[in-house]
């Protein structure tokens, strides 16, 4: 023995580092189930290998596929390259001829043009600026962490590639053997038979050994389910999701633009997507499911055009002004919900007035004297406009714009109006 300290070399693990890890998660991909699935078995497949409940992993896919679109090409990549559980390859390896795969060749071209088209997709553009890279890093960073901490458990087994079937000896129960094989035989091998039939001929089943049956089984007792662990990360994301929610809110209502009806709701569907991926590492806030179902519906339809401009500014309720004076006219009236009714037939003739009515979701109605020379800039996001006598109806149409002198030509109150809805009517009458 010699008096040198001896160093433990460290265990080796596949996980090690981040390229072992990539190479152990390849060699140990999630294998397609065949029962279980929805569509083609990826969050299934995904769920039952790292032991999380694969409608968790269906609503971050849908919430990916909201929040910048990524979620469509993860599945398309996983129908591609996850393997099912009784393949040998996955269909990306079928294809170029690696293994036998139960996805066809052409429906593995097919599946590599719809991913390399959805990729574009998802990264030309969304509603939330970089949602398509967001949502891809999330789930990358998410798949990696699950395969870093769980990457040991639930190891498919490997699939044994078929063997081809005996050939068929022509020897069976009640069957001839093989005349060869008879003929090969000498008299003394044969037998003698006294009905001169050849023994070696025949090939009877052995008699049936007879088997005791089986012990009766005893019933299993009553065993009550254990409860079940609560988990705090569902209120601690609800929580921080409403605090999020609070934040843009007043960010909004001091004046600043970036955020916006959606920004706010993508803010708040990233908070409760990052509690998702938390709760299937430690197994809990199943219950932000029924919250991201709906976020993700809201912010599906936020992204449509009507409600591009959006704002929470002017509070909620019916808005009814008629000034009589030209100092009473206010240059902004904005509401959050609610109609608003702005009568102008009483104001004196005098000094140009000029005002904005800003409305989120309702009517706005503008009433002015039959003689003003009116200068108007009307548009709604959804909803009919109406300005004098010219009129449009629809979504996302264009704004109308020009002026109107009244009965009695020019010479009248002059008076400009910018009035702007995000959902709802807008008209501006005489009176």
């Amino acid at each position: 023995m010699s008096g040198a300290s001896e160093t433990r070399a460290p265990k080796p693990s596949p996980l090690n580092g981040f390229e072992e890890t990539v190479k152990d998660f390849w060699g140990s991909r999630p294998r397609r189930p065949h029962g279980g699935r929805k569509v083609a078995g990826v969050a299934a497949a995904i769920g039952n290998r790292y032991g999380i409940d694969p409608v968790v992993v269906r609503v971050a896919l849908v919430v990916a596929t909201i929040f910048g679109g990524f979620g469509v090409t993860f599945y398309l990549l996983g129908w591609l390259f996850l393997p099912g559980e009784s393949d040998d390859v996955s269909g990306f390896e079928g294809l170029i001829g690696r293994g036998r795969s139960s996805v066809s060749p052409a429906f593995a071209v097919v599946l590599s043009i719809l991913t390399v088209v959805s990729v574009g997709g998802s990264f030309s553009g969304s509603w939330f600026d970089g949602g398509g890279l967001i949502s891809f890093a999330l789930l990358g960073i998410a798949l990696y962490l699950l395969h870093r901490s769980r990457g040991h458990e639930n190891r498919p087994a490997p699939v044994t590639p078929r063997s081809p079937a005996a050939a068929f000896t022509g020897n069976g129960a009640f069957t001839m053997t093989d005349t060869a094989t008879a003929e090969a035989q000498s008299p003394s091998q044969r037998g003698w038979d006294p009905l001169a039939a050849d023994p070696a001929g025949w090939d009877l089943p052995d008699a049936p050994s007879y088997r005791e049956p089986p012990p009766p089984v005893p019933p299993k007792a009553f065993k009550a389910p254990a409860p079940r662990h609560r988990s705090k990360v569902g209120s601690a994301t609800f929580g921080l999701a409403v605090v999020t929610a609070g934040g843009g809110v007043l960010a909004n209502l001091n004046g600043v633009p970036w955020f916006s009806a959606q920004h706010i709701i993508g803010l708040v569907l990233g908070v409760v997507g990052i509690g998702l991926v938390t709760g299937a590492f430690v197994r809990g806030g199943r219950g932000l499911i029924g919250l991201a179902v709906p976020l993700a519906i809201v912010g599906m339809i936020l992204t449509t055009a009507p409600f591009q401009n959006f704002d929470f500014r002017g509070g909620a309720g019916d808005l009814n002004v008629t000034p009589v004076v030209a100092t009473d006219v206010k240059p902004l009236y904005q509401h959050a919900a609610g109609d608003i009714d702005l009568d102008l037939t009483k104001l004196p003739v005098g000094s140009p007035i000029t005002t904005n009515v800003v409305n989120g979701a309702g009517n706005s109605t503008i009433t002015v004297p039959d003689t003003a020379d009116v200068t108007f800039d009307c548009r709604t996001g959804a909803g009919t406009t109406e300005c004098f006598n010219r009129s449009t109806d629809g979504i996302s149409q264009d704004s109308l714009t020009g002026t109107d002198y009244g009965t009695d030509g020019v010479g009248g109150q002059k008076i400009t109006l910018h009035v702007s809805n995000t959902v709802g009517d807008v008209e501006v009458r005489r009176g």
